[in-house]
């Protein structure tokens, strides 16, 4: 059967599978087919009296100047307020190839008040390797602003010390990609489960045929490919439109300590239990009184303290979980006790430790 016919029908079976499924391209990468990080270190010129004047600064204005052929004597100490020293980079993404562009980011590193107006200077982006895949120059885009006036009064709008340079990068080396060697691809999962794994081989061999993938571990799929380059792209091509229905996530309580979001999953379950919450508020409050005696009786006029205790217990129900109450029970039930965010991380917490809470409790 020629190759194009074969992947027709493959795309007719894809198209034809439950709409609930989700693709492999959503919830799994490919092995190798992957973004990789540049970095440089630059200099921005041309800023309107917003620059730096650091040791590092003159250091990295004379090197530029001795790459020129203009050497200054080591105890000149240049001016200069319109430079900065910066930190470029930014993402290469996979098989990009020499010749075409991509944004990079500037980060002043020293005391630059603003790096708007200002042109970074050819700066060498590096791997990890040490190699360098790129190179940077341009004009920068800065959003925010600063404001200073004679009285020390500043207004600081969004980060004026970060800018970026839409199309600032040429790439001048590409990145060998394993893509295109070797009988096999591996998807890796984006969240790991063995559940899923397995069923995304199995979805991939209904298609196929038998043996054709298998689940290595919880992560990875691998799966046989044609060697020609060609057609392991029109394979690819059909493999990630394959449609897979996930394992459903495992029971979880997902707690945010500083900002009291709570987030319950759908598996969460209770135990038998009883939960009550109730408050208890104590007022103290102190009066100052003047006794005065009897002038006949020869005593003195004192100041005397009265303090006076309150103790309000404000009363709340009881509620009873059944077993395998379930996470509509269990939100309108604390819903109705009225309890606040920390009050529920503190319910939450205890289900836990009384073993009635039936999943993971995750503070974050």
């Amino acid at each position: 059967m020629k190759a194009k016919t074969l992947i027709g029908m493959l795309l007719f079976l894809i198209i034809a599978m439950p709409a609930d499924a989700q693709r492999i391209k959503d919830i799994a990468n490919v092995q190798g087919v992957r973004n990789n990080q540049l970095i440089g270190y630059g200099m921005v010129v041309g800023l309107p009296g917003t620059g730096e004047k650091t040791r590092y600064t003159e250091q990295t204005f004379k090197t530029m100047l001795k790459n020129f052929g203009i050497n200054l004597p080591e105890s000149f100490r240049p001016k200069v307020k319109n430079v900065a020293v910066v930190a470029v980079h930014a993402d290469m993404p996979p098989f990009i190839k020499p010749g075409q562009t991509l944004d990079v980011t500037v980060s002043s590193l020293g005391e630059a008040k603003s790096l708007r107006g200002g042109t970074l200077l050819q700066t060498f982006l590096k791997g990890v390797d040490g190699n360098v895949y790129a190179i940077a120059q341009g004009s920068l885009v800065v959003s925010g602003f600063s404001a200073e006036g004679l009285d020390g009064s500043k207004v600081i709008q969004n980060t004026p010390t970060v800018g970026r340079i839409p199309n600032g990068g040429i790439i001048e080396r590409a990145v060998v990609s394993p893509f295109s060697s070797g009988d096999f691809l591996t998807f890796n999962l984006r969240r790991a489960d063995f559940s899923t794994a397995k069923a995304m081989a199995d979805a991939i061999n209904d298609l196929l045929g038998a043996g054709m993938a298998r689940p290595l571990d919880a992560s990875s799929i691998q799966v046989s490919a044609p060697r020609d380059v060609s057609q392991r792209v029109s394979f690819l091509s059909v493999l990630e439109n394959i449609q897979v229905e996930p394992a459903s996530e495992a029971a979880k309580v997902i707690v945010n300590s500083r900002t009291g979001t709570i987030v319950v999953g759908q598996n969460v379950q209770l135990f038998p239990a009883a939960v009550t919450h109730g408050g208890l508020t104590v007022t103290i409050a102190e009066a100052t009184q003047v006794s005065q005696p009897n002038p006949l009786a020869g005593g003195e006029t004192v100041v005397t303290s009265e303090s006076t205790i309150d103790v309000a217990e404000d009363s709340r129900r009881m509620f009873m979980f059944d077993p395998g109450t379930t996470l509509d029970e269990l939100v309108r039930a604390v819903n109705l006790v009225g309890a606040a965010p920390s009050d529920v991380l503190a319910i939450l917490e205890a289900l836990k430790m009384a073993g009635a809470l039936h999943g993971e409790l995750i503070i974050i």
